[in-house]
């Protein structure tokens, strides 16, 4: 997850953010990236959704053409 990085290099990166942050903000971050994450899934999923949907009509879904005018076809040329 963390690539090279060792025990001591993550300890000394959490006391950096300590540092920056705060440890009255740092739990408030972790919370508003969380959501950033579940919302980033929900749309990916409802996305994914819309696509499934979109491909082709129910074939029992109704015509949205206009109904057929009575009588003979209109002739574009007579």
């Amino acid at each position: 997850m963390f690539g090279n990085l060792g025990f001591t290099e993550i300890v000394i990166l959490m006391l950096v953010l300590l540092l920056v942050f705060g440890a009255k903000r740092i739990p408030e971050i972790g919370a508003s990236i969380g959501q950033g994450i579940k919302e980033f899934k929900k749309s990916l999923k409802d996305v994914g959704d819309t696509d499934a949907r979109n491909v082709a009509p129910p074939p029992s879904a109704p015509s949205t053409l206009p109904p057929p005018a009575g009588g003979e076809p209109k002739r574009l040329s007579q």
